[in-house]
């Protein structure tokens, strides 16, 4: 039985970062997350992979409340910031939850 506190939207992102800017990067990313928490998000985590490619996955309570999310989101210096410290951005993936086992720890 799915719960109003199970995702049922999660989407991977991933993106080539330009040197130097990594921590602008994850600034904006991690502002750019407190902000959407406000308009529905269950949050986000960023990760940098062994490979150079960085990764994030954000959770949304439904694909309808992320799509309202992001249309009244206004663009922002903080979105500009984020863009900037791209070098390459890849096609962001959605994923269905199947099975869950990820739990903060206490």
């Amino acid at each position: 039985m799915k719960n109003s506190n199970t995702p049922q939207c999660v989407v991977l992102y991933r993106w080539k970062l330009k040197p130097g800017l990594e921590q602008q990067f994850i600034e904006s990313w991690s502002q750019g997350t407190a902000d959407l928490l406000l308009h529905g998000s269950f949050g986000s985590r960023l990760h940098k992979g062994s490979d150079g490619i960085w990764y994030a996955y954000a959770q949304w309570p439904s694909a309808e409340v992320r799509e309202t999310a992001f249309a009244n989101s206004p663009d922002t210096p903080v979105q500009e910031k984020l863009r900037e410290a791209i070098d390459e951005s890849f096609p962001p993936v959605f994923l269905e939850p199947v099975s869950d086992y990820l739990r903060l720890p206490i």
